[in-house]
């Protein structure tokens, strides 16, 4: 018997050639998607701070940064609007001339034959509580009566010409809600990415600064319980029968386990969003010198695609995609 080893798995791993060769998982431009914020009455970009190198766009620069993420071979896009008024029901998501109508319109006439153009369907931005929906008299968020405004707004979004919309708000019911009013609307072929299992999570700090959130509280009652798995199973089931085209994992890095097991119990293709305090806790610890930045951005997009993901949201979706080029 030999006195060495005769099966070497680091025969795989020693030349960059190699390894490249014999690499499982791979990113591609195509995957990712790039969420972007247009704010309403401003005229230059407003950086956000808890995000650096991420900017509140105007409707030019909105543009702009469309035609770059085409260029660049991205996927697709998500847009947010940032309205200057808020108020009890969020009138500015349901207003065919708000600000993400405005922004719709604007990048699918640039880009849309390019990109598949989605949009943010949830009323957060718009009220001025800061939920994701209509409260009741007690204060709490009123599941049904907050369905009737996803269904509006769904329409208005698909009247502006958007590709995908994304209900973000994890309404009961609200998939199938949606569904119905964009067929009857006529927009058959405006399709739903579905915010499956979407998190209760401290990981959306930085968001709330992006999009102006008036949130006092929490979001617990609605949103997914960090410490659950088998709910998200419940939910994936609930809303492929309501109509998803595709699902989505919401954050990422922390619910890698989340992700795998929707994964393997999707029929449709499974997204995840790595989210802005995922984002911010990469910049910050670069900014001090104590990571290698480039590498920790590969890593951890590596992670969401073995994990499953099929699609990416990521800000850092143009800076990747050029370097996958």
């Amino acid at each position: 018997m030999s006195a060495y080893p005769s099966v070497r798995p680091r025969r795989l791993r020693n030349s960059p050639a190699m390894r490249r060769l014999v690499a499982q998982t791979r990113l591609h431009p195509a995957e990712l998607i790039l969420p972007l914020f247009v704010r309403e009455g401003i005229t230059e970009p407003k950086p956000i701070d808890s995000m650096p190198g991420v900017v509140q766009h105007t409707r030019d620069t909105l543009r702009k940064a469309a035609v770059e993420a085409a260029e660049a071979g991205l996927g697709g896009l998500m847009l947010f609007g940032v309205p200057a008024v808020q108020d009890a029901i969020g009138s500015e998501g349901t207003n065919p001339d708000g600000i993400l109508q405005q922004a719709i319109r604007d990048v699918v006439s640039e880009v849309g034959d390019a990109l598949v153009v989605m949009s943010d369907l949830c009323l957060d931005e718009y009220t001025d509580h800061g939920h994701c929906g209509v409260l009741a008299a007690d204060g709490s968020v009123d599941n049904d009566a907050t369905l009737a405004r996803y269904a509006e707004m769904a329409v208005v979004q698909a009247d502006a010409g958007v590709h995908l919309v994304g209900p973000s708000g994890m309404m009961d019911g609200q998939i199938g809600v949606i569904r119905r009013a964009l067929d009857a609307a006529g927009h058959q072929e405006t399709g739903i990415l579905a915010y499956t299992a979407k998190y209760a999570s401290a990981f959306y700090g930085p968001f709330r600064e992006a999009v102006g959130s008036s949130l006092k509280g929490d979001r617990k009652s609605y949103q997914q319980d960090p410490a659950n798995t088998r709910e998200s199973l419940r939910e994936l089931e609930l809303d492929i029968a309501e109509g998803a085209d595709l699902v989505m994992v919401k954050p990422a890095m922390a619910y890698l386990d989340i992700l795998r097991q929707v994964a393997d119990a999707s029929p449709v293709p499974v997204v995840t969003y790595q989210v802005s305090g995922e984002y911010a806790m990469v910049e910050a610890a670069a900014a001090k010198g104590w990571i290698d930045r480039e590498r920790m951005i590969m890593e951890t997009l590596t992670s969401l695609r073995r994990a499953g993901a099929e699609q990416i949201l990521t800000y850092w979706a143009v800076e990747v995609a050029r370097q996958l080029h």
